[in-house]
């Protein structure tokens, strides 16, 4: 049995709770985390006494994304030794592209669609650093909670990649501003979020979990039906606005990246402007 990553509890009538549990590391993000969140969200889903779910992280930062200390073997044996598929793909460990795009869509990219499309509302709630593959969780929810210490950055420009999996940038932070992140890869404050509009709302650390159980509770009074459908609605428009579609054509470009650089390095990042963060090269899948 994999050692338990998230903790799930029922902190008021109606709502349930999913907490990264994983402080010690940052909450840094692997396979396993991410089904055990997805095993937690569909509990959630399948539950009828709950309407609404907040997710969390423990720990003085909510992540700092992707645990880059596996080898990209040991990514896809994780995938594969999973009995929950989420997407339509399989060959999780097969060489070259295949096994490797096989393993990070599932993983990472599938799940996020499943997440982002769960009929119940979603809050997250985000204290200290949310780093890269972290923003994921935030943006794949229906309103974001911050602390006035939260600060979010993607950057893995640094590493010769054009962005994380789910690449949403544009969609939360506006055309020229998402540019912007990227190019430089510099961070933003939870107050700029709030400015450009990805972040619900600002509050003190202290005050953060119940600011979002307050929430919580708000929309759990309401008729269940009529929440979904108005998720539905606005996920939908979105979606007739391109946003679908110009997700999965980020991830088709994501893997580009990687294939570049491990025919280069022979290792999914560029290390070259990082100094020790690859002193071993990590064979392609």
């Amino acid at each position: 049995m994999s050692e338990a990553l998230i903790r799930v509890d029922t902190p008021a009538p109606g709502v349930a709770r999913i907490t990264l549990a994983r402080a010690d590391k940052y909450n840094a993000i692997n396979p396993d985390m991410i089904f055990q969140i997805n095993d937690a969200f569909n509990d959630a889903l399948k539950d009828n006494a709950i309407k609404v779910i907040i997710l969390g992280a423990d720990g003085k930062h909510f992540s700092a994304g992707h645990d880059i200390a596996d080898s990209v073997e040991q990514y896809q044996a994780a995938v594969t030794a999973s009995d929950r598929q989420v997407g339509h793909w399989s060959d999780f460990q097969a060489e070259g592209t295949h096994g490797w795009y096989a393993a990070e869509k599932e993983a990472y990219f599938e799940t996020a669609k499943r997440w982002r499309n769960i009929s119940k509302p979603t809050i997250c709630t985000v204290q200290g650093k949310c780093i890269a593959g972290a923003l994921i969780f935030p943006w794949v929810c229906d309103i974001i909670i911050a602390s006035e210490d939260a600060v979010f950055s993607d950057p893995v420009m640094t590493f010769g990649m054009p962005g994380v999996e789910w690449f949403a940038h544009p969609w939360e932070l506006g055309a020229r501003k998402a540019k912007e992140f990227l190019f430089t890869a510099d961070s933003w404050t939870a107050a700029e979020a709030h400015r450009l509009g990805m972040v619900n709302h600002v509050v003190p650390r202290d005050q953060l979990d119940e600011r979002a159980l307050e929430m919580a509770r708000k929309i759990a009074g309401k008729p269940v039906f009529a929440l979904k459908l108005a998720k539905e609605a606005v996920n939908k428009t979105l979606d007739i606005q391109g946003q679908a579609n110009a997700l999965d054509a980020a991830f088709y470009l994501h893997h580009l990246g990687h294939s570049h650089n491990f025919r280069v390095f022979n290792w999914g990042m560029d290390p070259t402007n990082v100094p020790g963060l690859a002193t071993t090269p990590k064979k392609a899948g």
